[in-house]
């Protein structure tokens, strides 16, 4: 069995972000990320205490927006305006889960498409499908397709199996599989939980993207000998389990 490091891969990416802040602070320019909370969950606090971290190591411009949980949906959309107008924001995120009462789907509609980095806006959505590379990609499939370049896996040709069929993960993971080029031109099967003999299906599969949000859901004797799995990070709450990472990417050869 050969396990593919995130790590490591996580660390080259961080290097190549280094070094293309530091070409554009040589032109005077700075990218700035803003991230948006609502609310005092203690799990989101502490990822977005994370993010802004990270954004500044980097040497990003960073803002972070913490707001009380009594914002209504009308304030929300003012922070969301202002950030979409002011030039030193680049890119907007909104911390998921929301309270109850803030619509969240009216929340993503609201962003600019050209600074939602988070790739949930339907503009961003349409361009993936579309394959015009001028749109974003939801972070965790595309970190996906890198593991997999990264580790040399063939992806032309190959069947993958997408386990799982949400906005976040699931359906775009799909988008980047089927795409022309590298890391796509896969066969591509995407299923879920509703799905009729699922170990049928993904003992046929070359490559298994396992995002379905359940642990231990895809069992050994559910993966060929040989196949590749990525297994998409699970935490309890909200969408922040989908950025946070990768758990492992691994080559398994079953006895």
């Amino acid at each position: 069995m050969q396990i593919i490091s995130g790590t490591a891969v996580a660390e080259k990416v961080l290097e190549e972000c280094r070094r293309e802040i530091a070409e554009l602070a040589a032109l005077g320019r700075k990218p700035g990320l803003a991230v948006v909370l609502v609310g005092d969950d203690p799990a989101s606090r502490a990822y977005v205490r994370s993010k802004d971290k990270k954004c500044r190591d980097l040497g990003l411009h960073s803002v972070k927006l913490e707001l009380p949980a009594t914002t209504t949906q009308d304030e929300l959309m003012a922070h969301v305006h202002a950030l979409n107008n002011d030039p030193a924001i680049h890119g907007i995120l909104v911390q998921s889960p929301p309270p109850k009462h803030i619509d969240e789907a009216a929340i993503v509609r609201a962003i600019d498409p050209a600074k939602d980095v988070d790739g949930f806006h339907p503009v961003n959505v349409a361009k993936l499908a579309l394959e015009d590379p001028t749109g974003f990609v939801p972070c965790t499939p595309l970190g996906c397709q890198r593991l997999l370049i990264e580790a040399g896996i063939e992806t032309s040709g190959s069947h993958a199996v997408v386990v799982g069929r949400s906005m976040i993960v699931g359906k775009p993971m799909a988008l980047l599989l089927m795409a022309k080029g590298k890391g796509g031109d896969a066969t591509v099967t995407v299923t879920h939980s509703r799905t009729r003999d699922l170990a049928a299906i993904t003992r046929t599969a070359d490559i298994i993207i396992a995002a379905i949000g359940r642990p231990h859901f895809i069992k050994a004797e559910q993966v060929k000998e040989g196949a590749v799995v990525i297994d998409v990070g699970n935490q309890p709450r909200g969408r922040s389990h989908h950025r946070k990472g990768l758990q492992a990417c691994r080559r398994r050869r079953l006895r």
